[in-house]
């Protein structure tokens, strides 16, 4: 692992290291030191949906066990199975923190499961990713991309554009619609492409109705390991899960664009859980996820850092990304309520309207 500087010399400029981001949204007013202090005492901090090869959270886990002592475990699992966990679990908790999609965080303080935290970052992340009292704030954003397998899908065939899935023998992957974020997004960016936006998700339904009823939509979830298998021909992923996936396998098989037409630009939140058996560790997990370097880590994932504007990111992460020009037409979320009431209607709708074509 890449050595690193203590906490303290990787917040952001003009943060005072004496005392955290108080106010009525401050679940405890502790300085700095009886933070890490708390959070040492715990000793660790279990995690949901936040796992190793996603978003490079392997390093930020290794740092915090390194730096601090704080043992880490995580179970993955989608945005609604994380809330629905915390919900269930109650003053039971088993899990701290979770990383959750956007539509999912105020669902997630609607429910009653989540306590606030302002990282001394604050500040520096956009008014439109972040809950005004602290209970959700996006750690990076990620673009909806075509990931291909080019041993699989001869070079005249492979897609661009979500107008091209539409011709050739390949399948398409989209993952557990209704469920994971990154798959409802995934119908968002074909409604884009199509004219629809967050309120009418009916012309992106119409693109994997179609793949259905030519057999083409695979039910393989687009997984790192069904990747590596072949299982998998051109599936639909955030970018940055893409990338890694691609590198991690190998670099010259897959090829990775943003659609053409039109993407979708979203994140992920992190959430503390209400009863969380080490609400500290999760504290700190939070403010080191959001600091300089755990947000260098999650960039190094190929997710772009929420607090972009204010880093300059080291050339060798900065190289991994894909070029600017690919996100020319990748737009974010506009209209939030409406795609919260998109992404809950979403399940019925893939069933009723996608699947019931599957041959």
């Amino acid at each position: 692992m890449k050595p690193s500087r203590p906490l303290f010399t990787r917040l952001a400029l003009g943060c005072a290291l004496g005392t955290l981001v108080a106010g009525p949204a401050q679940a405890d007013d502790h300085d700095l030191s009886a933070l890490i202090e708390a959070a040492q005492a715990e000793g660790r901090v279990d995690s949901v949906g936040m796992p190793d090869t996603w978003a490079n959270w392997q390093d930020t886990w290794a740092d915090l066990e390194a730096e601090y002592g704080l043992a880490h475990m995580d179970t993955d699992m989608s945005s609604a199975e994380e809330v629905a966990k915390f919900k269930a679990e109650g003053e039971n908790a088993t899990a701290d923190i979770g990383d959750v999609g956007f539509a999912f965080g105020p669902i997630a303080v609607q429910q009653g499961v989540t306590q606030p935290y302002k990282p001394t970052t604050w500040d520096e992340i956009p008014d439109w990713a972040k809950d005004e009292d602290g209970h959700w704030m996006l750690g990076y954003t990620g673009t909806i991309a075509l990931m291909i397998n080019k041993d699989l899908v001869p070079e005249g065939e492979r897609p661009a554009a979500f107008a091209d899935l539409s011709e050739g023998d390949y399948a398409v992957a989209v993952g557990a619609v209704g469920q994971a974020s990154q798959a409802n997004n995934a119908v968002l960016a074909a409604a884009y492409a199509n004219g629809g936006d967050e309120g009418d998700l009916a012309p992106g339904l119409a693109v994997f109705a179609e793949l259905a009823e030519q057999g083409r939509l695979s039910l393989a979830e687009p997984s790192i390991a069904n990747l590596e298998k072949g299982e998998v021909e051109v599936a639909l992923l955030w970018d940055f899960n893409a990338l890694n996936y691609r590198d991690r396998i190998d670099r010259d098989t897959f090829e990775v664009v943003i659609p053409a037409d039109a993407s979708v630009t979203s994140g992920y939140a992190t959430i503390i859980n209400r009863h969380a058996p080490h609400p500290h560790a999760a504290k700190l997990a939070r403010e080191y996820i959001l600091s300089d370097e755990g947000q260098f880590n999650l960039a190094e994932g190929y997710a772009r850092p929420i607090r972009a504007e204010h880093l300059t990111l080291p050339e060798a992460i900065a190289a991994k990304l894909l070029p600017n020009a690919q996100y020319a037409n990748a737009r974010p979320i506009q209209d939030f309520a409406a795609w919260e009431q998109s992404a809950r209607e979403l399940p019925r709708q893939w069933q009723s309207q996608v699947l019931i074509h599957q041959q």
